[in-house]
């Protein structure tokens, strides 16, 4: 498959990877370099690891720790194996000379490597996130070369992902000195702001309709189709079912929910047994 065909996803853990190994990165070092970790399937090349390899670069060259990044390639196999080889990252908002240089190791160890760039800089106020693909140019027994050609590149998140982002994005506070710290949720807590959240939206859906149909707003095809398909994907069944349903899964969680204090409160008796004088 051609790269050109390639589409890059990227998982919210290699960002904070890529920060994280900026702001540790040697005071002599303009920018940092690794490798990314992933999948490729029918096009897509799922990028949902990656880890630093050390390099300097110079005026007419480049170095780079290749034997580091083996060895950790190697470790990183044992905990993931299903974890490949999938370009390499490099922080700033362009391609560089050196560039084609790196891309050539990553060329020997995947197929079509991705070069993914992330601007720590935060050039136009926002860390920029673009992916390139190598296409080499020449004629043969000519001389030849490459060309870093943009595709499309996009965040994707696991559901676990999606719930830590939430809660990060409830540490952002207004002040840059002032550190905000929040706790995890409890999980009756969490299902009490999911249903307040989507009650909200429900409102707004039915605010739109009762607009329309009151000719207040004119109406839009698009969101048309969307609430229908939403509504065909609500299973039918009856208020009684329904109830019985919802009674259900509460129980269930309030089980849940028991057993996991009654589990707690067991392990802080035993710990305050163990305390007590044995004779």
């Amino acid at each position: 498959m051609s790269g050109l065909n390639l589409t890059v996803k990227v998982h919210p853990v290699v960002l904070f990877q890529v920060v994280d190994a900026y702001e540790r990165r040697n005071a002599d070092s303009h920018r940092v370099i690794g490798t990314l970790l992933g999948n490729v399937d029918k096009g897509v090349v799922e990028v949902t690891n990656c880890f630093c390899v050390p390099h300097k670069e110079h005026d007419d060259q480049v170095e780079a720790e290749l034997s580091y990044a083996l060895d950790l390639y190697d470790l990183n196999r044992k905990v993931n194996p299903n974890e490949n080889v999938v370009g390499w990252w490099a922080t700033g908002n362009e391609v560089t000379n050196h560039s084609s240089v790196i891309h050539e190791y990553y060329a020997r160890e995947c197929n079509n490597p991705v070069h993914l760039t992330v601007d720590t800089s935060l050039q136009g106020g926002r860390m920029g996130l673009r992916a390139y693909v190598c296409i080499q140019l020449g004629v043969p027994g000519g001389k030849t070369g490459c060309m870093f050609t943009p595709i499309p590149v996009e965040m994707t998140c696991y559901e676990p992902e999606t719930v830590g982002l939430k809660l990060l994005q409830k540490t952002i506070s207004t002040s840059p000195h002032r550190q905000k710290t929040v706790s995890p949720m409890l999980d009756l807590a969490q299902i009490s702001e999911a249903a307040g959240k989507l009650q909200n939206l429900l409102e707004l859906i039915l605010k739109y309709v009762e607009n329309v149909i009151g000719h207040k707003q004119p109406p839009d095809n698009a969101v048309g189709r969307q609430l229908l398909d939403l509504i065909h994907s609500v299973p039918h069944m009856s208020h009684e079912q329904f109830t019985q349903m919802f009674n259900a899964n509460v129980r269930d969680l309030l089980m849940v929910i028991t057993l996991s204090n009654l589990i707690k409160t067991q392990l802080q008796l035993n710990e305050k047994l163990t305390f007590l004088p044995t004779n």
